[in-house]
């Protein structure tokens, strides 16, 4: 039970190119969003849409699978956990960030797609 205390999973289109840094410990990071679509009937009955983005932090090999085989645009699906770190800006403020550290990363549509 203790795996379901911070526990996300997500199915998602890319929103842009992955970015990549290599630490000098030798680990790779890949960082992109992730807009996941949710589908909904209005007051009036109309379908609607709306996006929540999200960004995405992998590290080591989970890092090396995206820089491979993901693109803006591909869907994949996401498990992992939540991550609140804080950084000061160079005016002095606190900034708060929300992130999902992924774990796996699952590659659906086509084989073909991009």
């Amino acid at each position: 039970m203790s795996t379901l205390k911070n526990h996300v999973q997500l199915i998602g289109n890319v929103g842009q190119e992955p970015t990549f840094t290599n630490l000098e410990s030798g680990k790779k990071v890949a960082r992109f969003s992730l807009a996941t679509n949710e589908y909904y009937k209005d007051a009036k009955g109309e379908k609607t849409q709306t996006t929540d983005w999200h960004t995405v932090v992998a590290w080591g090999k989970t890092a090396e699978i995206i820089e491979n085989y993901v693109d803006k645009g591909k869907e994949i699906g996401v498990t992992g956990k939540l991550r609140t770190r804080t950084y000061t800006t160079d005016d002095g403020s606190q900034r708060y960030v929300t992130e999902i550290e992924a774990r796996e990363i699952l590659l659906l549509g086509t084989k073909n797609d991009h």
